[in-house]
């Protein structure tokens, strides 16, 4: 196998096994190409084999190039995912990539996730789950995250009483304060499949989320969930379950949605809160132009 088998079976991985974003495939892949040709290594048994010290060289040859810490991160996760790729390839039993430390990156503004990706984790989620209806309750509360702008606490605090959904839901946020969230036919269609898989009944007062032995659903059962779908999707770290709120918000945003509709629909004491996706916005604008500028895809 060559080189160019090599990273043709990375990209079909990414593209057709992952679906992730056109944008996340070309910057993955150009990762795996430049570890290729900086290291001379043309087998997945190569790859599968990298030590730790080769790799962490390879990445401080790229901050030697300029590289900023933000994308220093991003390489040393889809890196990592290649390398855990070529394992799989290379028949070895344990998968894990070597262990290394990202930069320490500062504290921001929130990062969305890109609509392919949010969808991508809520049905991860469903096939890595262990039991139907579990996967099918995680799918549920990650679609309610992301297509209607809940906070988790706000999701996880549901009950009975709301089946079955109509095309508006009435939820209770911090302060107690009460707000109307649209629910989309998708959610809808989510909450039903779960409904029908789950084995407990639910009544008016009865949690809508439940745990494996029938009690309220925790906010670390969904982590946990979310985490192993983002490490088999090779996402990033930030990819969490309120990273689904962040993208709700700026994507409506994008499309054209007035701070004001955005401020209810997240539920905002304060519309400071919800200028800060204007920001975030502009942050999304400038990493799409970045990786589809021809300049910035020649290095």
């Amino acid at each position: 196998m060559s080189r160019a088998d090599i990273l043709q079976a990375w990209h079909d991985h990414l593209s057709l096994g992952l679906r992730r974003s056109p944008h996340t495939v070309r910057a993955y892949h150009k990762a795996a190409e430049r570890l290729l040709t900086r290291l001379d290594i043309e087998t997945f048994d190569a790859v599968a084999a990298l030590p730790a010290g080769k790799l962490r060289t390879h990445l401080a040859a790229r901050r030697a190039d300029g590289l900023t810490n933000a994308s220093a991160a991003r390489e040393l996760s889809a890196l990592k995912g290649f390398i855990s790729f070529a394992k799989v390839q290379a028949g070895h039993e344990v998968t894990e990539p070597p262990r290394l430390r990202g930069p320490r990156l500062k504290k921001g503004l929130p990062r969305p996730v890109s609509p392919d990706d949010a969808m991508g984790l809520a049905e991860t989620v469903e096939a890595l789950a262990a039991d139907g209806w579990i996967g099918a309750r995680d799918r549920a509360v990650l679609l309610l995250l992301y297509g209607a702008g809940m906070r988790i606490s706000e999701a996880l605090s549901l009950t009975g009483s709301v089946l079955p959904l109509g095309e508006t839901l009435t939820v209770t946020g911090k302060g107690n304060k009460q707000r109307v969230v649209p629910i989309v036919p998708l959610i809808r269609e989510a909450l039903d499949d779960y409904v029908r898989k789950s084995p407990w009944p639910f009544g008016p007062q009865d949690p809508l989320f439940r745990g494996a032995k029938g009690g309220p659903l925790s906010q670390g059962v969904v982590q946990k969930a979310t985490a192993r779908a983002r490490r088999a999707l090779g996402l990033p770290d930030t990819a969490t379950p309120h990273a689904l709120r962040h993208s709700f918000a700026t994507h409506l945003l994008g499309a054209g949605a007035d701070l004001r509709s955005l401020q209810e629909l997240l539920g905002h004491a304060s519309l400071g809160s919800t200028q800060i996706y204007t920001k975030v916005d502009a942050a999304s604008l400038l990493d799409t132009y970045r990786n589809a500028h021809p300049r910035e895809r020649e290095d």
